[in-house]
């Protein structure tokens, strides 16, 4: 596969999303990313944001199977990944496979759920394995989590743990639309008040496993030059030493940094990386991956504003 069918099949997935979805371009591009990269997304908006849609309409471009879980405090374990049922029939136990066995997995509201069923999916995003009563069970290769949260109401919430969050390839905050986007939004949705399906829509996979296969291989091999490998280990490094945060990014953040760099010059149709790859992903990669000190906090500072200070003050390689 070469750069330009990467990216025409880049612009026909979203071609296809933006039958139902209005704007998004940002979203869009993080969840193809992740998708090249064995990544996954949590996604935080206030409600209406069009988070489930774009997550059902993402895969339905994709030809890939779609799972969902909604999140409830009551929420178990076994809820997630399944459990071993005994059959009286025939005296024996059999595995109920539970909804992350799938392609692309919605996570709503994952919040609102206790932090030992959040903790079932950690195996599952780092390995693509789950264990059940000591049995690992092997997850699809394209299985990906995309998570969302609502940033409003924090009552009957838990915190996600540092760990999860780690998990994640980015952190998408996902804003209210413009008022040009709002007004198409209108016209193409405000004669029903459900949410209709990807299909009403008339969209249509426009690639394949073969093809998601081709472009991750694609995007393995292009080039990260040793001046852009020192820029990402600068970035995350400089969060360690930043005197606003408690901790910084994490050397995963770095592995991310990059991989996800090679994905996006993938999507614009390039065989090679440059800086601003780096800086646009870099807020998505390490606003979740660091912990404002109590000075920053009293302060009221925000991490996108740390990592904004980070980016500004890491030389940039020529």
């Amino acid at each position: 596969m070469d750069p330009d069918r990467v990216a025409t099949l880049a612009e026909a997935i979203k071609a296809e999303v933006h039958k139902a979805v209005v704007g998004q371009e940002a979203t869009l591009d993080l969840l193809l990313v992740g998708l090249l990269t064995d990544g996954h997304v949590l996604i935080e908006g206030v409600p209406g944001t069009a988070k489930t849609m774009i997550a059902r309409c993402f895969s339905a471009s994709l030809d890939l199977d779609f799972g969902r879980i909604q999140f409830t405090p009551d929420l178990m374990p076994g809820d997630v990944i399944g459990t071993n049922i005994f059959n009286f029939a025939d005296s024996r136990f059999v595995l109920t496979k539970g909804p992350v066995f799938t392609e692309i997995l919605l996570a709503d509201e994952i919040n609102r759920t206790p932090p030992k069923t959040q903790a079932a999916l950690l195996q599952a995003m780092q390995e693509r394995i789950v264990t059940i009563d000591g049995e690992d069970y092997r997850l699809s290769s394209e299985f990906m989590v995309v998570a969302t949260q609502n940033p409003i109401e924090q009552q009957g919430t838990y915190p996600l743990p540092e760990a999860q969050l780690d998990r994640f390839l980015f952190k998408h905050i996902v804003d209210y639309p413009t008022r040009d986007d709002e007004r198409d939004i209108v016209r193409a949705h405000g004669s029903r008040t459900t949410m209709t399906s990807p299909e009403a829509f008339g969209i249509e996979p426009v690639a394949g496993p073969a093809d998601l296969e081709a472009m991750r291989a694609f995007v393995e091999g292009i080039r990260l030059v040793d001046d852009l490998v020192d820029y990402v280990v600068d970035l995350v490094r400089a969060s360690r030493e930043h005197p606003g945060l408690s901790f910084g990014a994490s050397p995963r953040a770095a592995n991310m940094l990059a991989s996800a760099a090679r994905a996006y010059a993938a999507l614009d149709g390039r065989d090679y990386v440059i800086p601003d790859d780096i800086k646009y992903l870099a807020p998505a990669t390490l606003r979740h991956r660091i912990v404002l000190s109590p000075g920053s906090e009293i302060e009221g500072l925000h991490p996108d504003q740390i990592v904004a200070e980070i980016i500004e003050q890491t030389p940039v390689p020529k």
